[in-house]
């Protein structure tokens, strides 16, 4: 089967606890909510496309272990190709606890990440998919390059959340840029992207460094991009945040489906945008992404 998406990186499950504030050091912290389930951003997108009736895939590397078989049956049961899926015999599966902050729905987040393991993709079986679109989070870097190499008229979007060795590797080898503020700044050397005059340099450096389409998502301050015309800036969508688990991943996720639509990049990002912006309004991660459906209403809402 062709697909429309091939997503490339990594697979973990998440464990949300959901506390009045961020617990001090060397101290007990009650909660009385807590949600189970899967993540990592490039699965997250996959689960998140199929559902919104895209034909997507997920290639990346899990243990055979209670966690990894969770992380596969759930991209499964969503309807998402996981041929490309490694459930390796003895390797641990990432593993996420994440702190939900009920008072401004920040969370942070500690991964069990299993070094060393990287996934390999078979090029005959990349190209027997023959994805239209590719997006990458920069955790397996050798499996990407594989699916750029043998998919080289997809579009590629890399989802760059932090400076690591596969975003910096793949960020001037994509079409799309889709970086976080933090990438942003590690990337640059800049401390702050507070005021029009930094965030107009950032994307300066970032464009002279990468030199691809650039997009910098800055949280409840919105977004800046250049598509090689000059400083573009989006605001956000007003939201009151109950819980930000996975709103990149979301974000992201949609980014890849307007790109597998055909929309233009600010209708695009727009879009995206908004069904970010939902997204921090539920608990969660997977379980706080909205629908198609509700994207749509929501614009149009803010269209009328």
């Amino acid at each position: 089967m062709n697909l429309d998406v091939l997503c490339v990186g990594h697979a973990a499950c998440d464990v949300s606890l959901f506390v009045e504030h961020y617990p001090l050091e060397n101290s007990k912290c009650e909660t009385h909510e807590s949600l189970e389930g899967c993540g990592g951003p490039a699965a997250n997108a996959a689960w998140l496309l199929v559902r919104w009736g895209i034909r997507a895939g997920f290639a990346g590397l899990v243990g055979d272990d209670v966690h990894g078989v969770r992380a596969l049956d759930e991209l499964i049961a969503a309807g998402a190709d996981v041929s490309l899926m490694d459930l390796r015999s003895g390797h641990v599966t990432p593993l996420s606890m994440i702190l939900v902050n009920r008072q401004n729905g920040s969370r942070t987040i500690i991964n069990r990440k299993a070094k060393g393991a990287a996934l390999s993709l078979d090029a005959s079986a990349v190209r027997a998919l023959s994805p239209r679109v590719l997006l990458f989070d920069g955790h397996e870097l050798g499996a990407s390059l594989t699916a750029m190499r043998e998919c080289p008229d997809a579009i590629s979007i890399l989802d760059a959340g932090s400076w690591r060795e596969g975003t910096a590797a793949l960020a001037g080898k994509v079409h799309y840029l889709a970086a976080s503020e933090r990438f942003a700044l590690q990337a640059t050397g800049m401390t702050s992207l507070k005021d029009v005059k930094d965030r107009k340099e950032c994307l300066r450096r970032l464009r002279g460094q990468f030199g691809t389409i650039t997009i910098v998502t800055l949280g409840e301050r919105g977004l800046i991009y250049d598509a090689g015309e000059g400083f573009n800036e989006l605001p956000a969508f007003p939201a009151t945040a109950v819980d930000t688990t996975a709103a990149g991943d979301i974000f992201h996720g949609a980014f890849t489906f307007a790109m597998a639509r055909s929309m233009p990049l600010r209708e695009a990002l727009r879009f995206a945008s908004m069904a970010g912006s939902l997204s921090v309004r539920r608990s969660g991660g997977r379980p706080s992404a909205p629908s198609l459906a509700e994207v749509a209403e929501a614009l149009a809402q803010e269209c009328a």
